[in-house]
């Protein structure tokens, strides 16, 4: 399983930076975010054992769980965050994607400010950009108004956007999505002279697309890990 796992990872990041290069963009600038979700520790372990540095997990519980079992790595929040587990979520990870309310930014800013006054987070901001009434993020007219809020908290670093567009079969579908969350991070860069130089997006079967349209970090789970069960 080991021997397995280190191939596919070596495979994706392969294909990451013929991704990178057949654009005209720097390798090294794409993030791959290793998403261990529901897989065991022992098995996370061995993908930071075969040289993933960035780790993505859904679930907080699960993170907290499995943290103590993984060597050291970065560790990043890709699923919604509920205000309850805000102060868990502080314990584990090293960044969080998925800000998208006025809430979560103020609970977290309190918690840093009493709890860790010396840290500073970063995040990103979950952008729905499909504006589906299921999923988590804000509505892309919603994005100034959030951004400027946060921006106010300053125990927190806006580091940019992240985004899960509708799944399609064709990866080419999501290539949209894709270019609308860029042209976003740009108008709010422009309104705001607050650099945002961090695109998440893109995942197992499309990251691809994601890094010809201006991903700098990745999201991939199945291709390294496997099937989840």
């Amino acid at each position: 399983m080991n021997s397995e796992l280190a191939d596919r990872l070596a495979a994706v990041r392969r294909r990451v930076d013929a991704a990178a290069s057949n654009c005209g963009r720097e390798p090294a600038a794409i993030a791959l975010i290793s998403v261990g979700k529901t897989f065991e520790a022992q098995v996370v372990n061995a993908a930071v054992e075969a040289g993933a540095t960035d780790l993505g997990e859904n679930r907080v519980q699960e993170a907290v769980a499995k943290k103590p079992g993984v060597a050291g790595a970065r560790w990043h929040l890709i699923g919604p965050l509920q205000r309850n587990k805000a102060r868990a979520a502080l314990e584990v990870f090293d960044v969080v994607h998925t800000i998208d309310r006025f809430e979560i930014a103020d609970r977290l800013q309190y918690l840093l400010t009493e709890h860790w006054p010396e840290r500073l987070l970063e995040v990103l901001l979950e952008i729905n950009v499909a504006v589906e009434a299921q999923k988590a993020g804000a509505f892309p007219e919603d994005a100034g108004e959030l951004l400027e809020h946060v921006l106010g908290c300053d125990r927190l670093l806006v580091r940019g956007l992240m985004a899960i567009p509708p799944w399609e079969e064709d990866p080419e579908a999501s290539r949209p999505w894709f270019q609308k969350l860029r042209e976003l991070r740009d108008r709010l860069e422009n309104e705001t002279g607050h650099p945002l130089p961090e695109l998440s997006m893109g995942m197992s079967h499309d990251f691809e697309i994601a890094i010809a349209e201006g991903a700098t970090m990745v999201r991939v789970g199945t291709a390294i890990f496997g099937p989840r069960g």
